[in-house]
This record gives C-alpha cells, structure tokens and sequence, in this order.
C-alpha cells in the first residue's frame, strides 16, 4: 500500500511539473517580454547584421522568421502560435490585415526617425496616415533581360515585345498571380486591378498566346538563372534586378511604357505582438539614415528614406531603373487589396497559364 502511495505522489509530482513546465513554455512562446522581439519578414530582406547591431544598440534580443507570400505570413498570424511583434507585408496585404483586425495602431511619437522618410512614400491610400505601417522598401515590376543573348535590338519598352515568335523559349516569369495577370492586363492597357470579367478573359487570352515563349515559370531561381545565363528575358521586381545586375553587368531592366505595378513594402505591428514598445524601437532603428543606406544596399531595393540617399553610391541613387522620378512612378499603379472573390478568380486564372506551359 505504502508503494501505491509513494507511486501515486510521484505520478502528481511529475504532472505538477508538467504542468509548471508547459505554463512556462506557453508564456515564453507568447509572451517574448522586454527583451526579445520576434520579426517576420521576407527571405533575403534584411542584412542580419542590423540585427546584432539593433540588439547591441536597445539590449533587445531578435528572434528572425522567414516567408515566401504575403498569403502565408497572414494566415500564421491568424493562427496566433507565434508572437510576431514586428511583420513586413505588402500594400494591399496590409489593407487586408486591417479588415480583419491584424494590426496594432503605431504610435508616432515613438518613431521619431519618421521625419527622414520621403513625404512621397507616406499617406497612401492603403493606410491613410500611416496608422498602421512604416515604409520598409519600394519598387516596380518589370523586364530584366540580357542583350548579348537576344537578335535583335530590344529595349523593352513595351510589354508587346514579349510576344516577339522570335522570342520563343527565352522568357522566364516570376511565379506570382498579380504579377502574371497584371503583365497580361497592362499590355491591353487595362488597369492591373481590374476586376472586370470581360477585361480579365482578354488578358488570360493573351497570355495564353505568350506560352510558345515562356521557358519556365519560377520563384526566386530567377536571379541565378539571370546570371548564369541560362536565360535571356525576365519578368520579375526591379530588387531582384539589381541582384542580377550586380552580379551580370551584361543584364539591363526596363518598365514598359503602357504601365506596370508600383508596390510598397512596409513595417507593421501585428495583433499578436508580445513587446510593442520593442517594435516600436526596431521600426525606429531601422529608419536611421546611416541603417538603412546599410540596409538597402545589402537588399538591392529602393530605400524610401530620403536622407539614406545622401549616403548610398550615386550612381545608383540616379539611376531610374532602380529609384524612377515622380513622374515615371505616377504612370505606375499600386495593388489594391480585391477581396478573397476577386483573388480567387486571379490565382485560378493563373493556375490555368501555367497548366498551359506543360
């Protein structure tokens, strides 16, 4: 009996420690404290070496993760699991994650480094006073392409000259539905967020006609490929054309003329957040000048921190394929966030493309 006994208290001790262990785990899991904060970002979109210097500078601990969609970074925070206390989405993602109550208003007078962004960059319509997000990067989609492995004189200054028959197999596309279905729309001279059926049956039409030309479509394989040579003509964002760029001086980009997407990515406060007064330090950090020259230049997209320039290569700063004027980015549209009905109809009319290629 006595045995029974001591078995007994043993299983009741265990389980209390369980339990102990378990609440402890659940509130390190969501509740970070002061500090730690925990950042969700794209890959290849920060220079790690920001982080060390972020923590060496607040004594704030960064907990770095990773996606590949915007599609993906909401649902995890849907979830909840995670604590995410700083996220970086994308324009209509964040008109979305608004809808749904995602986001924590920011309080400005905590980020007083606000004052070296671009006015230009602030108050869009996809948050009217930045209530919610801080400008991260910016830029265009457009063409990357290789003169030395094309006959003939291309500039691509028009989307038309993707459907060149001469261009047969040298296309590759970047693996996004907005992109595809934008490129498709804007080459009838169509807004990129139509949501007009007839409009939309037209440009699936026409990208169907592009298939002959289209050699692959693919993710992030695109810069290698750009740079290898494996490819002479790419749909794809204007960063990921400076990573080719840098790597292939042969590789030139262009934005043709009848329009493309001007996107924005920026810094946000997730629901979810266990240390608010952390993100707001972080977002604060990362708008000082000398930390983000430092950072886009690690990134390769367009910093929208007007005093960062001032501190970047110049030739890069002037050159409009990276950093296009006021002018060149009003002919350019931003996405709109079109609701899961109109999405839907975009993805399936983009699944049906690439079913198309095999």
């Amino acid at each position: 009996m006595k045995d029974l006994i001591r078995a007994a208290l043993a299983v009741l001790i265990v389980s209390a420690l369980l339990m102990w262990a378990n609440a402890e785990l659940g509130k390190s899991a969501g509740k970070a404290g002061a500090d730690t904060i925990t950042v969700y970002n794209w890959g290849e979109y920060l220079d790690p070496d920001l982080l060390k210097e972020f923590t060496k500078e607040t004594g704030i601990r960064v907990v770095y993760e990773t996606f590949d969609s915007n599609e993906a970074m909401m649902t995890k925070i849907q979830q909840g699991g995670t604590s995410y206390d700083i996220a970086i989405p994308s324009e209509y993602m964040i008109e979305k994650m608004k809808e749904n109550d995602l986001l924590i208003p920011l309080d400005h007078s905590k980020i007083p480094n606000l004052k070296h962004i671009d006015p230009y960059f602030l108050d869009l319509p996809f948050d009217p006073g930045n209530e919610f997000s801080i400008p991260y990067f910016w830029g265009t989609v457009g063409i990357a392409f290789n003169p030395e492995l094309l006959d003939g004189d291309y500039d691509f200054s028009s989307w038309e000259d993707l459907w060149d028959p001469a261009l047969r197999q040298k296309v590759i596309l970047v693996d996004s539905a907005r992109e595809v279905i934008g490129m498709g729309l804007n080459s009838l001279g169509y807004s990129l967020n139509s949501t007009d059926e007839k409009e939309l049956d037209e440009a699936s039409e026409k990208l169907a006609t592009l298939a002959p030309n289209v050699k692959a479509i693919i993710g992030d394989e695109i810069v290698e490929m750009m740079q290898r040579k494996e490819a002479a003509i790419a749909l794809t964002w204007s960063g990921q054309a400076a990573d080719m760029m840098s790597v292939n001086e042969e590789l030139d980009y262009a934005v043709p003329e009848e329009g493309s997407n001007l996107w924005f990515d920026n810094m946000v406060i997730p629901k979810t957040a266990a240390n608010v007064d952390g993100a707001h330090k972080f977002i604060n950090f990362m708008l000082d000048p000398e930390v983000a020259a430092q950072n886009a230049d690690w990134v390769g997209y367009s910093t929208p921190n007007k005093d960062a320039l001032d501190l970047m290569d110049p030739e890069l700063v002037d050159d409009e394929r990276y950093y296009p004027d006021e002018e060149i980015r009003d002919h350019l549209e931003v996405y709109r966030n079109l609701g899961p009905e109109m999405l839907g109809d975009y993805n399936e009319r983009f699944l049906k493309f690439k079913m198309e290629m095999n």
